[in-house]
């Protein structure tokens, strides 16, 4: 009898639920997977190319944002394994560094198709999911960018300004449903640099000596940023909350950043900004 109701309480922690998590393959998205599994989710990841399960349980699945039938057959894939869906994490981006006036229309449309259309597309797939379980989080990557201008990250910053607005506005319409729509903006992320960066495909020379300012800045910034568990530990955070806020910033200069947006008057804000970035006032 005592074995009995001993063996009905496992030690084990609680199940979380089924976890999808796009852009998985390395950086922020492979330890926010791995994080979420370690947390007591079954988690599923995705890549661009095909690549072996982690060797701490992270099933990865094939799956291209920018494409419908791949995000479909990827959603499909894990109610097969799972047969549900409680929380989509949209981590795949793409960056971009350049003068805006530096890419050609192509790259600004290549760019937003990842970081903003990928995260509806994700987002559309799993919603009638989340519906009919009456029961959902979907947890949208953006950045401190989503907040504050950027120079020379006009276009990225763009992308993260898209996702703010579609997010919170989602949130809104779906809340009543059991579903919540929660942003995480990190700060800048130790991160390979390069592998996820794309340059302004139609360079001016007008803006060389400044982009390569620009660009070394952000190199220094990222070599000084976050871990990305300081990231995958927002996330846990905005996946777990009962009640969720509508926005986790991950690490200290995001919150600074934050702070600052918020609640200091603009022309200051626009002078520390030129400040910062080593622009003339």
């Amino acid at each position: 009898m005592f074995h009995h109701k001993m063996k009905a309480k496992p030690m084990s922690k609680k199940k979380r639920g089924v976890a999808l998590v796009t852009g998985a393959s390395s950086g922020i998205g492979l330890v926010t997977a791995q994080a979420l599994r370690r947390d007591g989710y079954q988690v599923f990841g995705t890549s661009r190319k095909p690549m072996p399960d982690t060797a701490d349980g992270v099933t990865m699945l094939v799956c291209d944002v920018t494409d419908d039938a791949s995000v479909e057959s990827a959603v499909n894939e894990v109610l097969r394994r799972a047969g549900r869906i409680d929380l989509l994490v949209n981590n795949a981006g793409v960056g971009l560094l350049g003068g805006a006036e530096e890419s050609t229309i192509e790259q600004a449309k290549a760019l937003f198709d990842v970081n903003v259309f990928g995260t509806i597309r994700m987002t559309n797939a799993v919603l009638p999911v989340m519906r009919g379980q009456q029961k959902g989080r979907i947890v949208n990557l953006s950045s401190i960018l989503g907040l504050i201008p950027a120079p020379f990250n006009g276009l990225y910053a763009s992308t993260k300004h898209a996702v703010e607005g579609y997010s919170e506005s989602l949130d809104h319409e779906v809340r009543n449903q059991g579903i919540r729509v929660v942003l995480v903006e990190p700060g800048l992320t130790r991160t390979a640099f390069e592998e996820n960066l794309t340059r302004a495909d139609r360079p001016l020379s007008v803006y060389d000596t400044v982009r390569a300012g620009a660009e070394r800045l952000m190199q220094e910034a990222v070599a000084k940023g976050d871990a990305p568990e300081v990231v995958a530990e927002a996330v846990l955070k905005a996946a777990n909350a009962a009640s969720p806020k509508r926005r986790y910033t991950a690490g200290k200069m995001a919150g600074q950043v934050r702070f600052i947006r918020r609640f200091l008057p603009e022309n200051i804000v626009d002078k520390n900004l030129r400040k910062f970035n080593g622009l003339p006032a």
